[in-house]
């Protein structure tokens, strides 16, 4: 257990609300589309109007049966819930929702980190309107009117809730990045927070250090980015210290992020489950997914995350043996994200460098994701071999990447047009003796041990080339040169 402040120890729970990407909503045929001029993607039903009856998605459930089975749920019989309660973007003043029977249970993340963090239950409901509050900051106590949008009402979406074994801001932020790669992978959702598919309340409490009870915690809402969930969780725990440091308690509540100030205010009580009064769903059945459907489901997931990772690891590992695991860690993580791991390994394969392949992929093929997954693997092996071989430069290759991924053109072609056809060693040879020969003084202190001259001398030989030069090559001619 981490201490976040001298003494104390912080325990995170988090409720990750994930839209699903069917076609139309949870329980009528109106379109799932963000976007939507407001109030047009609406019927009867997610109107909640009188007479109005709901008719269950099938996709939004194999959806959700996706979501379990790549967090390692079980998938389990399941009956939707009426959650009461009254909010303007709640048409019908409840929500469908699943209650003391979700359809995942018992589940669990592991991190790039190796931490483990355990998922309580991953259950379906129908997300709520859109309210915005106009003017002033935005919030209600101070907006001149509000507007409300009920496209919303009634899209899918699965509600993932992570059992308290979150004891960092770090990890906090690492369990949804890789929560969303998850639920990337699976189809189920396009993950973008920006949109709003993916939403993220952190249930953020504290307590003495090496005591085993938990703290009470409270609620933080509207984090709409992985940094200011890292910096929200930070704030509401110093507030919760402080608090208690000064002799009073922490009560029970739901708190705003208020990501301008930096800080959580007060917003409501936090309601316990008797508040909701929830029943059972009069006019849905329950949902019993048959053993064939879920394994049928279970063989369709393509490879998670944390395999890939694994594989694109050992991919690493084979070509490259005294590799160092930590030092890839980082790379090995955003090309996996990317989803350029493919090309990467598939590079590898066809006999390339792994730890070339794996930094052209994290860092220059990185900045064009959508490109490096549509590059051929021939282009790309073709170009690490030019480097690794010296006939380019680092620089000169990173250029000549970076001209592929963005015309589509050969190595030959973007070298052409780059005009990095480089040197030959025997004119290269020339160069760098007449480079000596105008240095001598410069050249002197090298063959005495100086080395922080060789840059100097390599830099006059890039200048007279105009950076054709390859500077592996350069320091091979220099290092023989000095030998002699």
């Amino acid at each position: 257990m981490t201490e976040i402040a001298p003494g104390w120890e912080l325990t995170v729970g988090l409720e990750v609300h994930c839209e699903l990407q069917s076609a139309t909503k949870l329980f009528c045929g109106c379109a799932n589309a963000f976007g939507q001029t407001p109030n047009t993607n609406v019927c009867p039903v997610c109107l909640g109007l009188p007479g109005s009856l709901p008719v269950l998605n099938r996709t939004a459930v194999e959806f959700a049966m996706r979501i379990g089975l790549a967090l390692n749920c079980h998938v389990e019989p399941s009956i939707f819930h009426r959650k009461n309660y009254f909010y303007p973007d709640m048409p019908k003043d409840y929500q469908v929702s699943q209650y003391d029977e979700p359809i995942n249970l018992d589940g669990y993340i592991e991190l790039p980190s190796g931490t483990r963090v355990g998922i309580e239950r991953a259950h379906l409901e129908e997300d709520t309107g859109k309210t915005s509050h106009m003017g002033g900051g935005g919030r209600i106590h101070d907006a001149d009117y509000s507007l409300v949008d009920y496209n919303r009402a009634g899209v899918p979406l699965v509600e993932i809730v992570s059992r308290p074994d979150i004891t960092s801001p770090e990890d906090a932020r690492a369990y949804v990045s890789e929560l969303r790669s998850i639920l990337v992978a699976t189809g189920a959702s396009d993950g973008r927070m920006e949109e709003g598919s993916l939403r993220v309340d952190a249930n953020v409490s504290v307590r003495r250090s090496g005591t085993t009870e938990l703290g009470t915690r409270c609620e933080v809402k509207n984090m709409n980015s992985l940094r200011s969930l890292g910096r929200a969780i930070e704030y509401e725990a110093a507030r919760q210290i402080e608090l208690l440091e000064d002799g009073g308690r922490v009560v029970q509540e739901t708190r705003h992020w208020n990501e301008n100030t930096g800080t959580t205010s007060s917003m409501r009580s936090k309601e316990e489950a008797f508040d909701y009064r929830y029943f059972p769903e009069p006019d849905l059945v329950s949902i019993a997914p048959s053993a064939e459907w879920v394994t049928a489901v279970r063989e369709a997931l393509p490879p998670m995350p944390s395999e890939r990772r694994g594989k694109l690891l050992a991919a690493v590992r084979s070509a490259s043996p005294d590799v160092d695991e930590h030092a890839i860690a980082d790379q090995i993580v955003t090309v996996v994200d990317l989803g350029i791991d493919a090309l990467v390994v598939a590079a590898i394969a066809a006999g390339a460098d792994g730890r070339l392949a794996l930094a052209r992929g994290a860092n220059e093929a990185a900045s064009r994701p959508e490109d490096a997954r549509a590059l051929k693997v021939e282009s790309f092996v073709e170009l690490l071999h030019l480097e690794s071989s010296g006939k380019l430069s680092a620089t000169q290759a990173k250029s000549v990447l970076a001209a592929i991924l963005e015309s589509g053109a050969t190595p030959a072609e973007a070298i052409a047009k780059l005009g990095f056809e480089g040197v030959d060693d025997a004119a290269l040879a020339v160069i760098v003796d007449g480079i000596i020969g105008a240095n001598p003084q410069e050249w002197q202190r090298f063959v005495e041990g100086d080395e922080k001259v060789a840059q100097f001398l390599l830099g006059q030989v890039m200048k007279q080339t105009k950076g054709q030069a390859n500077g592996r090559v350069v320091a091979e001619l220099l290092a023989l040169r000095k030998g002699a």
